[in-house]
């Protein structure tokens, strides 16, 4: 369920990153003329003819490598391979095919899945080259050349790209559904709180930490709304990521938290925030999703006058930069508090796809401006003309000042709060955007 995803593959140095980078429109990937540049897989969600995929990038495959980095960037390419719908095979049409590029093809054939074989570096306009023919040797049907680098071909890969991608999933176009995915360390109950929410044993339930190997989808509808549920496999420290399964869930439940639209962070009352919690919180902030804290297993904490507040304290100190996202206390066992969830989780995704017109923002920023006045260096004061909004999930705003460098993070933090303070924003990351223009353009 959700985006169909692509992964593309190829020996390293064959210009997998540059192809990467020019789909999705941003600078994600690493760049460099040095093989194995790339080690971890990078994700990022691309569209083409209006239909959205998640587009993969992996390290270069040396089939018969014995470097350990090597063998390890070929076990994160293995497992981008195993979770595709769709593979992108790239070889460097410079270099010809080579005997790594044949294990490779025999490798990914296994797969049964849709392959498109890419030839990269194809730079020259015209009728394509002699030596595009020798790629027909790898049995994957006929190569598409293409130059990342010149942009040469790369709509007509899209193309075949568009047309291998599996029918359309119920929820990949629903509007009305909000996805929610639950993050958290093993075995904090993540499984249990779907168990409770959806009334049946959907989803493994068990005492030894990593039992959910994947994330899996549970749709659900009650008075509130439409939900699908995405229970993750909990995300470990990388020093204790040593299966190829736990890594392959790692990289799902990354994944589950691009394509939700809020994200409940759970965790364990007994053990309060820990370092691996503030790794996981800090990749949905990062990807701008609304964000619940969920403190699970509240009925077995030993409590006292002000417990509560003490340890809400707590958890906020510890997780600072995500003062705005609401905390809800219950136990998955008990269902003590679980209705309340519906609610945080509507009023989430609705502030976090939030839009606020020019007109009111501005008066905010004015009044803003008149409270505290903007900084000033060596006596020149920073001039803030307007803000806009410049999109959405989470609220992204555009400020546009006579000089970029005397807008300081501490003023930056200020409108926002002042922003919040307006429009409430609970739940959703706030970013704002600084442009620089000039007087007379105003």
């Amino acid at each position: 369920m959700g985006k169909p995803i692509v992964a593309i593959v190829g020996r390293p140095n064959v210009g997998k990153s540059t192809f990467f980078n020019y789909v999705v429109g941003k600078r994600i990937s690493i760049v460099e003329d040095t093989p194995g540049v790339t080690r971890d897989r990078v994700y990022a969600d691309a569209n083409w003819r209006g239909r959205s995929f998640t587009l993969v990038d992996t390290g270069g495959i040396e089939p018969e490598s014995n470097d350990v980095i090597l063998s390890q960037m070929r076990e994160q390419a293995n497992l981008a391979i195993n979770m595709a719908d769709v593979i992108l095979f790239l070889t460097d049409i410079k270099q010809g095919v080579t005997s790594a590029d044949h294990d490779i093809a025999l490798m990914i054939r296994k797969s049964n899945k849709p392959i498109i074989l890419v030839c990269n570096k194809a730079d020259n306009y015209g009728k394509d080259p002699d030596e595009l023919y020798e790629f027909y040797n790898l049995g994957l049907g006929e190569p598409h050349r293409v130059s990342s680098v010149n942009a040469i071909g790369i709509g007509d890969v899209l193309d075949v790209i568009y047309e291998s991608l599996p029918p359309k999933s119920a929820d990949e176009d629903e509007t009305d559904v909000i996805k929610v995915a639950i993050i958290g360390k093993p075995n904090v109950g993540k499984s249990s709180l779907v168990n409770k929410i959806l009334g049946e044993k959907r989803v493994i339930v068990s005492d030894i930490a990593g039992t959910t190997r994947d994330a899996i989808d549970s749709r659900f509808e009650n008075e509130h709304g439409k939900y699908i549920f995405i229970d993750t496999a909990g995300i470990r420290k990388k020093n204790k990521v040593s299966e190829n399964l736990e890594r392959y869930s790692v990289m799902r439940s990354l994944l589950a938290v691009e394509r939700a639209d809020v994200c409940i962070l759970m965790l364990d009352a007994n053990e309060g925030v820990t370092e691996q919690d503030a790794k996981i919180a800090g990749e949905a902030h990062e990807a701008g999703k609304g964000i619940i804290i969920v403190v699970n297993k509240w009925d077995e904490y030993e409590k006292e006058n002000g417990t509560l507040e003490k340890y809400k304290k707590d958890v906020y100190n510890k997780l600072a930069y995500l003062s705005y996202a609401p905390m809800l206390f219950i136990s998955a066992k008990t269902g003590q508090r679980v209705n309340k969830l519906f609610e945080l989780i509507n009023s989430v995704a609705s502030q976090n796809a939030m839009r606020v017109s020019t007109s009111v923002l501005n008066q905010v920023l004015n009044e803003a401006i008149a409270i505290v006045q903007p900084p000033t260096d060596k006596g020149r004061r920073l001039r803030i003309f307007y803000m806009t909004q410049g999109s959405t999930k989470p609220p992204t705003f555009i400020v546009f000042v006579n000089d970029k460098k005397l807008f300081h993070f501490s003023y930056e933090r200020y409108l926002i709060n002042q922003i919040r303070k307006e429009f409430g924003l609970t739940g959703t990351p706030v970013r704002m955007i600084v442009r620089e223009k000039r007087e007379k353009d105003v």
